[in-house]
């Protein structure tokens, strides 16, 4: 036990903050870690990176980037400052007055919350947490969770109290990969704490390197902030995805009905259909809620009915590409595919969740042999829903006109496709991308 006070502790903190003296710890060095870092270094913060990666611990020593959007030059700029050091002793964790939790909180094959990474980080910082600490987790969870999960691992690995002898808040990630409108720096940052000494702490800091911060009330309130934003963009993809199937059958063209909603200046917001839901965050966020809600015996029916539909998609891409080779006088089985865009958005070199690996499996389940382009991603990583997968490498664009279809599942800015429309001999087309019609290409 310390014999300072919460408040001495508190005020020593804030004093570090406003001078830049606090040194910042960021763990997991990935998309959400990484820009972290290079705000804070930027705002003249001494700034500590960990992973459990040592190969990405290395890339970052050597001032190679492993993510599309951060050029070479910003970690050159870590490197030479003598600011920054990246490592994966997490004992280093004694020299931090403020360590940022940026680490992934995935579903189990239950669509169930995986706690594994949180706690494991809790247990290797834990008995490395001095007093006087904030420690501050990002990752997108369920309302609880720095409650129930982190602080009493915390407590018990430091031998110190939260509130009173360290401080704890949440922040959400509010990150979007490739951006140009908005970036770490100019998004704001929701936060909440256990304590109101841990919130001012927690707001000082993020004010120090963002536009603006929202305090609320508690941890549980900026954890469901997250969970509402994202299940916002889950309900809304979902209900576009239901009505492209709907309209496709009267023969309207989806994307034509937005286009002209979206010129009402008032109560409407565009969102569009795809080939089902990926990244980080909307196919699974929002089961994070619906897994706590059984707690309070409370169904939530709106969101597991779009997470439904969301996850139907695939098979109704698979469904439209059959019907496409069909008309064409081709069956499935046997055909050559390539699937354009393995990211699951455009213009990033992120492939987690993208839906272009369930189309990838389930065409090859029917009997067709299916590639991949996608110029962000030369080879495929492992994924543990996909580990088959592992190790397949993009195929050039320019051999597209071997294939019996060609499916636009990405639709990255730097492809060509008006180009692709004229050598390609089908097109399915679940993007938009082309946008004309013509007797080759098909939308899904």
């Amino acid at each position: 036990m310390t014999t300072m006070s919460a408040e001495t502790l508190h005020i020593s903190l804030i004093e570090k903050i406003e001078n830049r003296t606090a040194v910042i710890g960021v763990v997991g060095l990935g998309y959400v870690g990484l820009p972290l870092v290079l705000e804070f270094h930027r705002k003249d913060f001494p700034v500590v990176g960990f992973d459990i990666d040592p190969e990405k611990i290395e890339l970052l020593k050597k001032s190679q980037t492993y993510i599309r959007h951060i050029p070479d030059k910003s970690l050159r700029e870590l490197n030479t400052s003598g600011r920054f050091s990246a490592t994966t002793d997490f004992a280093r964790v004694r020299e931090c007055d403020a360590v940022l939790l940026c680490v992934p909180t995935p579903l189990t094959s239950n669509r169930e919350p995986d706690m594994r990474f949180v706690v494991g980080t809790c247990e290797a910082i834990g008995p490395h947490v001095t007093p006087g600490t904030m420690v501050i987790l990002e990752s997108t969870t369920y309302p609880g969770t720095t409650r129930e999960v982190m602080v009493p691992i915390l407590d018990e690995q430091s031998g110190l109290k939260a509130g009173e002898e360290y401080f704890v808040a949440y922040s959400p990630e509010r990150e979007d990969p490739n951006n140009a409108n908005f970036s770490t720096s100019t998004i704001p940052k929701v936060v909440g704490a256990l304590s109101p000494k841990g919130l001012a702490a927690a707001v000082a800091l993020y004010d120090s390197v963002v536009v603006e911060t929202v305090p609320v009330s508690s941890c549980d309130a900026a954890e469901a902030t997250k969970l509402v934003e994202n299940i916002f963009r889950c309900v809304n993809i979902a209900m576009v995805n239901e009505l492209k199937v709907v309209f496709q059958r009267m023969g309207i063209d989806i994307w034509e009905v937005i286009d002209a909603a979206k010129t009402k200046p008032f109560g409407f917001m565009p969102f569009y259909p795809g080939p089902g839901l990926g990244g980080h965050c909307i196919p699974i966020d929002p089961f994070y809620l619906t897994w706590k809600a059984r707690e309070f015996d409370m169904p939530t029916k709106f969101i597991e009915l779009a997470g439904e539909i969301n996850a139907q998609m695939p098979y109704y891409v698979v469904q439209r590409t059959m019907d496409a080779l069909n008309e064409h006088g081709k069956a499935l089985k046997g055909s050559r595919l390539l699937l354009v865009g393995l990211a699951y958005k455009k213009d990033v070199d992120d492939q987690r969740e993208s839906p272009t690996l369930k189309l990838l499996e389930l065409f090859e389940e029917k009997g067709a042999k299916a590639d991949y382009h996608d110029p962000h991603i030369p080879l495929l990583k492992p994924t543990r829903d996909h580990p088959k997968l592992t190790g397949r490498s993009s195929v050039a664009i320019e051999r597209a006109g071997e294939y019996d279809c060609v499916l636009i599942a990405t639709d990255h800015s730097s492809i060509d496709y008006s180009g692709l429309a004229k050598t390609a001999n089908l097109i399915v087309d679940t993007r938009n991308a082309i946008g004309a019609s013509a007797p080759n290409i098909f939308k899904a």
